[in-house]
């Protein structure tokens, strides 16, 4: 039995794409704007609908779902891009520590020990 692939490894099976465009399993951060949009249509509908009944004696329900269908895809559109935009910026400011802390390290090894190492410079110059 072959182990399961970890998260954001490609599998070896057919990716799973989001219109045939958004391949879920690959994209940072799809996955979780998906489903934390789904989770606010969920909510924003359903809330929809129950702040807006009213116990009137009649059964006339329909202009209220229709509205309160209306509200869910909002709050999809809303909730998913929200999250979307958020976990970008999180992840390309990630990326920039990455590569700030790559650049350091990479300048550490390079200038250890030599005339140039800034260390060097300063317990040099504060034992004199």
């Amino acid at each position: 039995m072959a182990a399961a692939p970890e998260p954001g490894e490609p599998g070896k099976g057919k990716p799973f794409k989001l219109l045939g465009i958004l391949d879920v399993e690959n994209i940072p951060c799809a996955r979780d704007s998906i489903l934390y949009g789904s989770l606010g249509s969920a909510v924003a509908g359903l809330g929809h609908f129950l702040f807006t009944i009213h116990y009137n004696g009649s059964a006339h329900l329909t202009g209220r779902i229709r509205r309160s269908c209306d509200v869910g895809v909002g709050g999809f559109i809303l909730v998913t891009l929200g999250c979307w935009f958020h976990c970008r910026y999180s992840y390309a400011k990630q990326r920039i520590q990455e590569r700030i802390a790559r650049e350091g390290i990479k300048n550490k090894i390079l200038y250890e020990s030599t005339h140039l190492d800034p260390e060097r410079k300063t317990n040099s110059s504060g034992s004199n």
